[in-house]
């Protein structure tokens, strides 16, 4: 049962932070939101490619979740779910991006993920919902806080 619960949340932190983590793609010549957008599609490609060092470089040094994470936590997560994944997929989804005087920014969202494995059907899936802050860092957005939750169920 606890190693259930260790997995889940694994999978759970791991789709978060794929998102949430891609280097930060915004330059002076686009806006935040257009940043914002080209930074949650870097991390869906990292995620893909399972690149956990760029993914960890679009967190911030200062990252805490309500869960009481570090980024350290997030990036052994992250870890764990790559080594149990031979392959990764994700579809990605947002719901809401506000930006806050061009520093900050909330955003939500949607991310269905499937990974091909060794298990007994040989693949597993999940989809959640991710509400983030992010902080600008000169031209870089990097993930702050994060909560996360399975879709129909309450993000905590």
């Amino acid at each position: 049962m606890m190693a259930e619960f260790t997995a889940h949340r694994v999978r759970i932190v791991a789709a978060g932070l794929v998102f949430l983590l891609t280097s930060g793609c915004g330059g002076p010549a686009e806006g935040p939101e257009e940043a914002i957008r080209a930074w949650v599609e870097a991390g869906h490609e990292a995620a893909e490619a399972k690149d956990r060092s760029a993914l960890l470089d679009m967190i911030s040094p200062a990252y805490t979740d309500s869960r009481g994470n570090s980024r350290k936590d997030i990036g052994n997560m992250m870890r764990f779910y790559f080594l149990r994944q031979d392959k990764v997929v994700l579809i990605t989804h947002i719901d809401e991006l506000e930006v806050i005087d061009d520093s900050a920014a909330e955003l939500v969202l949607q991310v269905g993920m499937a990974g091909s494995n060794n298990n007994a059907l040989g693949f597993s899936a999940d989809a959640y919902r991710f509400e983030m802050e992010l902080v600008r860092d000169g031209d870089e957005w990097l993930l702050i806080a994060a909560r996360w939750g399975g879709l129909g169920n309450d993000v905590y």
